[in-house]
């Protein structure tokens, strides 16, 4: 597919275009992490790329230091204990997503494609291989997050990401990523330990 091929070309363009945008932004965010916590700024997570390559995904830190490595939110018990100040208004924002413009620049990542999985969210990376989800470039935003993102049970993401690997075209790409900033404009499906809410919701209201 032509698109496939020139994607790597709008990743780099559009990663080189919001860093300069947003390169204030960076400034004005490590200044308040730092004031807020004496822990570092950035931090590297373990995920899983395209053909299941390992690479260390850069966020703005939003967990205390302490905090158990390479466990989910959705996994800890009591995730709020474990956020920081700063860090519940970079994760309701989706402003700790910024550091990845230098994964995308470095080839590890797409502005759209599938959410990174952890390496060892083998649940999510066993429900993935049955669409061919990880031929892709993990993405900052997918189609998946704008579907429900935290709020959606695993096979379900996994579905959409697959949805999307069928129909992946540039028209496609540019509505997840403005379907993405209304999403993180209202915070649509941002919920702290949340994966599979929405279906849980659903089954409390059949058993209601």
């Amino acid at each position: 597919m032509l698109y496939l091929k020139l994607k790597r070309f709008y990743d780099l363009l559009g990663a080189l275009i919001g860093l300069i945008l947003f390169s204030p932004i960076f400034i004005l965010l490590i200044i308040l992490i730092k004031i807020d916590s004496r822990d570092p700024v950035l931090f590297k997570q373990k995920r899983i790329g395209k053909h299941k390559k390992h690479f260390d995904i850069l966020k703005f830190r939003t967990m205390k230091i302490d905090t158990p490595k390479d466990t989910a939110t959705h996994m800890l018990k009591n995730p709020d204990q474990w956020i920081t100040r700063m860090g519940k208004f970079l994760r309701k924002t989706s402003l700790d997503e910024l550091p990845q413009i230098f994964n995308i620049l470095k080839g590890d990542m797409s502005i759209v494609g599938p959410g990174p999985a952890l390496w060892n969210q083998y649940d999510l990376v066993e429900e993935r291989d049955k669409y061919s989800v990880h031929s892709l470039l993990p993405g900052l935003t997918g189609y998946a997050q704008i579907k429900g993102r935290d709020e959606l049970p695993i096979p379900e993401k996994a579905k959409l990401d697959g949805q999307y690997v069928k129909r992946i075209s540039l028209w496609l790409d540019i509505k997840i990523f403005i379907g993405t900033l209304i999403s993180i404009l209202k915070s649509d499906g941002v919920v702290e330990g949340g994966t599979g809410t929405l279906e849980k919701s659903k089954n409390e209201s059949s058993e209601s």
